[in-house]
């Protein structure tokens, strides 16, 4: 028999197994849906202009720096004015006389482009001999750029500034170019996000990319950074409830203990755990231990008073009732309260471990910078935002799916705990009750 229609906002009654599933997706669609359109939707946001040619002029911008989209016009109008400059010096005959250096730097400007349409690697950054091909071929049309394309005005720029240079030669020869100061790329880009919100494709890019290129030598791969991030975490959090479970049961059963060490716990977890950051360099030295020291002291006296408030929270009764038939102290508290919290312990672990996760960043940067702090520090602090979501979005899905994993686990443990699920017959009569219970009420209301 089918039940009436349910509803999604009945108070104080679960969701069925589907909705549920479809709102748990939904929690994870909306926020990356709205970072999608504010991503790719051109007219949504777009502050910045994210630069595909960069600029030699006073400030020297390369591919891939972000500008102002109120500033990209005056860097547009700053390089035209420089190249009108050039170009009525040459007309007049007292052509500005070049450097090297800066000719080129401006060479390498077309490296970036070169690399995204797979005429050139990353490798050939200081080949200037296969740069200067690339000019050439360029200029006489035998290469077209696709992705990203060169603006017609760049095009002109380097026919032209080709003309000047393979009027001195046609192979590359670095002492040629202090002859005359060519002519200035034009900046060019599309509308972005600020830098510190990339397009989702691109932290995917950095993401694969951070896990599947080879460090540099000496330094640490991902794998070894998430392996010395996992140790901090979950070592500290070991240590805390290794001293955690003892303590939150003694102070929780017996209120000699709990009067002996509450109040200064209580005192104790609203002091920043960074602020002892520097006693413990100096006790645990600049390495690993310090950093699990932090995470000890983060997640100890949260742990410890939850556990001993769960303690009291045991049903009296049971204790009664283990009097009654002669249980004593220490039986009693081995045999009837340990056994009778475990249960909601485990849920307490659940929230510390949860906790420890949040320190791990703050104690990865106490002494010797490591794990996967190190990247979030380092490259945040050379805005490349794109290799620290990657890592901050790592950090989150191994706390979410350990925090599943456990939850997944907790009714298969502690079986006692769980309602049973009803047979067929039950599952029949509880429809039946609520197909005719909206009949009932209405007929008591009429």
């Amino acid at each position: 028999m089918r039940s009436p229609k349910e509803s999604w906002f009945a108070i104080s009654r679960q969701l069925s197994p589907g909705r549920a599933a479809v709102l748990t997706a939904w929690s994870f669609l909306l926020p990356l849906s709205i970072w999608c359109v504010v991503s790719y939707v051109p007219f949504i946001w777009h502050p910045d202009v994210k630069l595909e040619v960069g600029s030699t002029g006073a400030t020297v911008y390369t591919a891939g720096d972000h500008v102002g989209k109120d500033y990209f016009p005056t860097l547009l109008a700053g390089a035209r004015d420089e190249n009108a400059g050039i170009a009525e010096a040459a007309a007049a005959g007292e052509p500005i006389k070049g450097s090297s250096r800066d000719n080129v730097k401006l060479l390498r400007m077309v490296l970036p482009i070169a690399i995204s349409n797979g005429v050139l690697t990353p490798a050939d950054d200081t080949n200037d001999a296969a740069i200067y091909g690339v000019w050439r071929r360029l200029a006489t049309g035998d290469l077209v750029m696709s992705s990203p394309a060169l603006s017609e005005e760049n095009l002109s720029v380097i026919r032209d500034n080709w003309a000047i240079m393979s009027a001195i030669s046609e192979t590359y020869d670095k002492s040629a170019l202090e002859k005359q100061k060519l002519l200035s790329l034009i900046p060019q880009g599309k509308p972005a996000n600020p830098v510190y919100l990339p397009a989702p494709h691109e932290v995917l890019i950095q993401g694969y990319k951070s896990w599947t290129e080879e460090p540099a030598e000496g330094r640490s791969s991902m794998g070894e950074r998430l392996r010395s991030s996992i140790i901090v975490v979950f070592g500290g959090f070991l240590l805390a409830a290794l001293v955690s479970l003892p303590l939150g049961i003694v102070a929780g059963s017996y209120d000699f203990f709990s009067k002996l060490t509450e109040p200064f716990l209580d005192f104790f977890r609203y002091m920043p755990a960074p602020s002892f950051a520097t006693l413990l360099v100096a006790i645990f030295g600049a390495h690993q231990s310090p950093k699990l020291a932090l995470v000890f002291i983060g997640t100890l006296p949260h742990l410890c008073l939850m556990i001993t408030k769960t303690t009291r929270m045991l049903d009296p009764s049971l204790l009664e009732a283990a009097q009654t038939l002669g249980s004593k102290r220490f039986h009693l508290l081995r045999k009837v309260v340990v056994p009778g919290i475990v249960p909601a312990v485990y849920n307490d672990l659940r929230i510390a471990l949860g906790w420890a996760w949040t320190w791990l960043v703050i104690a990865e940067l106490i002494g010797v910078k490591s794990g996967l702090t190190e990247v979030i520090d380092t490259q945040g602090t050379r805005r490349n935002f794109d290799q620290v979501f990657p890592v901050i979005f790592l950090i989150g899905i191994i706390g979410f799916a350990t925090d599943q994993f456990l939850a997944w686990l907790r009714p298969k443990l502690f079986r006692w705990t769980e309602p049973k699920a009803p047979g067929l017959m039950g599952r029949w009569f509880g429809g039946v009750q609520n197909w005719f219970e909206p009949v009932l009420v209405a007929y008591r209301k009429g």
